[in-house]
């Protein structure tokens, strides 16, 4: 099931003598603090330069007693020596100093923590950058709050993002999280809102901070004001190695050629800092790598730790494959799937012995009897239009036609298990119908009113539970849909044409069916298994062009094929219906309290020949993306509520919890210094805050956008959980969605969880036995499944960060606008407005005369003096602020992949071109009142949404 390099039978190695003498300033080697540890005891022996773990049972006990703390490590990106645990109670983040204090967990590890005495807790100065306190977060944005992450090909929508909800059909970005996906992919890490700043730093604002700058302070700390101390601890055991151990990087001879490593041993230096240097064997290398190891200098290695030893500063590990020249797309993705864990592997012969033999395949007569026959009704489906994997269909048609709401079916025969319990069947067959269908029909008559279906592909008729096929799909948990490819978690034959609800072919699906009031209003109920016949295949610009043209036919040559037993004008107008039911949906969802951030999205286009980035754009959420975020977030609460209605405590949902206390009160005051009416006391209040509080002009939309940015800071991830598993039913609301409670159900074909939802489902309607799940062991899938998708999240943004460095490097320079969201002491921090990325801008950069850095009140100013270019020109001032308007270059650095931002020239600047201004006006402009969570890329493929 694995890639041949994905999980290697490693052998044990030994620990090299002399390890711990050769330490470097890069990956593990030691920081300032760490130094003292490397002393050797006498007789030779080294001395411990790491803590032996505690035991299980003392771990076990002091969680028990409040005496340990356990939470998932972050590494900053930027200082690999400072690492952070979330607070249990929400305040700020608990300090890790140093490689030892780390004790060997890398970042993503789930781990277990001793707090440091009080006097050796972190000292914040009154003027630090509060930056420097709290751990940078890769992509911990809600999904479903904004629809953030960078569009894939495949997706619905782009993000499962919580509406803030939407979970766009993207991959996995949720809108429920209330951020549409971060367009953090392009950035190291998510930084913190930075209110306070050094007033007397000389270095660079990205150089690591010495020690008696940034880390503890060993002084009197009784006299300090407890705010000005930052609780710091030392890791003493590991719960789970969540990260892989696997890292891409280069090849180097070790430095003395004389030493006994020097004859068994290379260095591997990972690309990514937070990994520690490991030693490989140089049986494991190129055979000619030590007579010349200029040739591999650029070549893309991975490599797999195998050990750590407690008297070492440096890891051992295995080279487990040569990926190519660094810098190409598929070396560079390859080593991207394998240090996140992804299994990218083709599907064994055992998986593919699980799918339907005979092909084509065609539904078995039996299941007409099982289910509800809907292949007459006009269901369609509405995805980019490069989608493969067409997971979920809709349908409407007015019931002032229809002589009875429910069509007979064998369900309805015997009392429908499907049958809301508001709404019971009367239990007569349609002939029989004489008193309360006949009044429920002149009720239909009079109010107009709407038979609406969510039908999505039954995956699990084809994932029998407990089958091969069924273990790799929990293993792998998600499809992960990178800017040139999906790698799927089901096979081909089940995504893109068993599963797939492509048009004019028979189906087997689940489907939620409601009787709405033009309003949006829920009359009726129903839930059950059906056979559908999509008519259509409609792109989201197809669906558009309908909504935009109520009273105008689309021409037929514009519209995709549409089986002979419908039209084209029947298709258009169940758009129109479902379009205007999905706005009074939506209306009401942010009455009701509901949140969304909204976060562009990266689209690219590429060459078909070589597969480079030709260009890029900012994808554009419209109304044919809300329509079908709309239902598929109310088939997803409505589904969530039927499986915990009948299994209270083995319901497998998803719940967002609030932001994080400190980061939300170190916005609310960053807010309030900057005279911004912002209100943070609900999910609700804050999105009307960012509706009303700034106007339409390209300046009040700039800043409302980045001000987005930073309200999407706080906001915590949402996560699958068990309902057993949590005795406070207030933790199982949706703080984005503002609801009580939600799951996932309308992606099963790239989301496992989707999968055990709908096998819940059908024990609830009684079409199978409850499943025979304890409690915690679902909360171990539902912990399985959140890991997986956020290591699908991380590699869906590190893909479009490696795609946009590309389109940098081989069609830049790029200018744009770009709004300043930070200000330090020697740098600055920027949205660059054309590309939604965030850069930060060095002082030291700039061809200055000088720079100054002070505070006007509260609010952190840079005075820029440059240096004139003509010596008869005087020095131009430029004062740099949050929320300036300024221009930038990006531009290529070095480093293969790695680009800079370079601030323009005052008056050099020229407007922008009027085609891209219009662009950024008119998607902030579109973005007033909601974030866009779905992302369609002109790329190959496209990601689902995140419903």
């Amino acid at each position: 099931m694995s890639h041949p390099n994905y999980r290697l039978n490693l052998r044990p190695l030994r620990t090299p003598r002399g390890v711990s003498s050769l330490v470097g300033p890069h990956g593990v080697g030691a920081s300032p603090g760490d130094k003292k540890s490397k002393n050797k005891t006498a007789r030779g022996k080294k001395k411990s330069i790491f803590e032996t773990y505690m035991s299980k049972e003392d771990v076990s006990e002091g969680l028990k007693r409040g005496t340990l703390i356990q939470g998932v490590l972050r590494i900053n990106p930027k200082k690999f020596h400072e690492a952070f645990i979330p607070c249990p109670d929400g305040d700020r983040d608990i300090f890790i100093d140093g490689v030892v204090a780390r004790n060997r967990a890398l970042n993503g590890d789930l781990v277990v923590v001793k707090l440091l005495p009080e006097e050796q807790w972190k000292v914040i100065k009154p003027e630090s950058n509060d930056k420097e306190t709290e751990g940078a977060y890769e992509s911990d944005l809600p999904e479903e709050l904004c629809g953030s992450h960078l569009p894939q090909q495949s997706l619905k929508g782009y993000n499962d993002s919580p509406d803030v909800i939407i979970e766009a059909q993207f991959d996995d970005s949720d809108s429920e999280d209330g951020h549409g996906h971060t367009q953090n992919a392009l950035v190291d890490g998510v930084k913190k809102i930075s209110v306070c700043v050094h007033e007397k730093g000389k270095e660079d604002a990205g150089a690591p901070v010495t020690k008696d700058e940034n880390t503890l302070m060993q002084q009197d700390t009784r006299a300090l004001p407890e705010k000005s101390l930052q609780r710091s601890a030392k890791v003493v055991y590991i719960l789970e190695k969540k990260h892989s151990r696997a890292a891409t990087g280069f090849l180097k001879l070790l430095a003395d050629k004389n030493s006994e490593l020097f004859r068994k041993y290379a260095l591997f230096s990972p690309s990514d800092h937070r990994v520690p240097r490991i030693y490989v064997p140089l049986k494991d290398c190129p055979q000619d790598f030590l007579t010349r190891p200029k040739d591999y200098a650029n070549t893309l290695f991975i490599c797999r730790i195998v050990d750590w030893k407690e008297d070492s500063n440096f890891a051992l590990g295995q080279l487990a494959k040569s990926l190519g020249q660094a810098g190409e797309i598929e070396p560079e993705t390859e080593g991207i799937l394998t240090e996140y864990g992804v299994d990218f592997s083709d599907f064994s012969s055992e998986v593919l012995e699980c799918l339907p033999q005979s092909l084509p395949w065609t539904v078995p007569s039996e299941e007409f009897s099982k289910r509800r026959d809907l292949r007459k009704d006009c269901i369609f489906t509405i995805d980019p239009s490069t989608a493969r994997d067409l997971d979920d269909a809709l349908s409407c048609k007015s019931l002032a036609d229809d002589s009875c709401c429910w069509e007979d079916s064998p369900q309805s025969q015997e009392g429908d298990p499907g049958k809301s319990s508001v709404f019971p069947s009367c239990g007569l067959d349609g002939n029989q119908c004489v008193g309360q269908e006949i009044q429920h029909l002149l009720n239909v008559l009079v109010s107009s009113n709407f038979e609406v279906g969510v039908h999505i592909a039954d995956v699990s008729y084809f994932v029998p539970e407990g089958s091969n096929l069924d273990k790799v799909a929990a293993e792998r948990a998600t499809s992960v849909y990178l800017v040139q490819k999906v790698v799927p978690m089901l096979p081909r034959l089940l995504c893109e044409e068993l599963c797939s609800l492509n048009p004019m072919t028979d189906k087997l699906t689940f489907s939620v069916i409601w009787t709405l009031t033009p309003e949006g209003k829920i009359v009726d109920e129903w839930f059950g298994r059906t056979i559908i016949r999509s008519c259509t295949k409609l792109s989201y610009e197809h669906a558009q062009s309908m909504i935009e043209s109520p009273t105008k036919s689309v021409p037929e040559q514009e519209l995709p094929p549409i089986s002979p037993e419908h039209t084209g004008e029947e298709v258009h107008r169940a758009v129109l219906n479902l379009h205007g039911m999905a706005k009074e949906l939506r209306k009401q969802r942010f009455a009701d309290g509901a949140l969304r951030l909204d976060q562009p999205k990266l689209a690219f286009t590429l060459d078909h020949e070589t597969g480079l980035p030709q260009g890029c754009h900012i994808y554009e959420y419209r109304d044919s993306n809300k329509l079908v975020e709309e239902f598929m977030l109310l088939a997803n609460m409505a589904v969530a509520h039927k499986i915990h209605r009948v299994f209270p405590e083995r319901a497998l949902l998803r719940r967002h919890p609030p932001p994080q206390t400190k980061m939300l009160n170190d916005l609310m005051e960053f807010c309030d210094q900057m005279g911004l009416p912002m209100d943070f006391s609900s999910a609700g209040a804050l999105h009307k805050s960012l509706t009303e509080t700034f106007g339409d002009d390209k300046y009040s939309l700039a800043r409302k956008e980045v001000l987005t940015n930073m309200c999407s800071r706080p906001m915590q991830m949402a996560v699958y959980f068990c309902s057993g598993m949590l005795q406070d039913q207030a933790q199982f609301r949706h703080y984005a969605l503002n609801v009580p409670l939600y799951t996932h159900f309308t992606s099963p074909i790239r989301r496992f969880a989707d999968v055990l939802v709908h096998r819940l489902l059908a024990a609830a309607l009684g079409y199978r036995e409850p499943p025979d799940v304890e409690p915690d062991a679902l909360q171990k899938q539902a912990d399985h499944c959140n890991d997986r998708r956020m290591a699908s999240n991380r590699v869906q943004e590190l893909s479009t960060s490696l795609f946009f460095a590309i389109l940098v490097k081989e069609s830049g320079p790029l200018e744009s606008e770009a709004m300043v969201l930070g200000v330090l002491n020697q740098a600055f921090d920027v949205l660059v407005l054309r590309y939604g990325v965030q850069k930060r801008i060095y002082c030291n950069a700039l061809p200055l005369r000088s720079h100054h850095f002070q505070k006007m009140g509260k609010k952190p100013e840079l005075t820029l003096v440059w240096e004139p270019e003509d010596v008869e020109q005087e020095p131009v001032q430029q004062v740099i602020t949050i929320f300036s308007l300024v221009e930038v270059v990006l531009q290529a650095e070095a480093p293969a992949l790695k680009y800079g931002a370079i601030l323009k020239r005052p008056g050099t600047e020229g407007l922008l071109d009027p085609q891209v201004e219009g662009g950024v006006r008119s998607r902030l402009s579109s973005r007033r009142t909601e974030a866009a969570s779905l992302a369609q890329p002109s790329s190959p493929t496209a990601p689902p949404t995140g419903f």
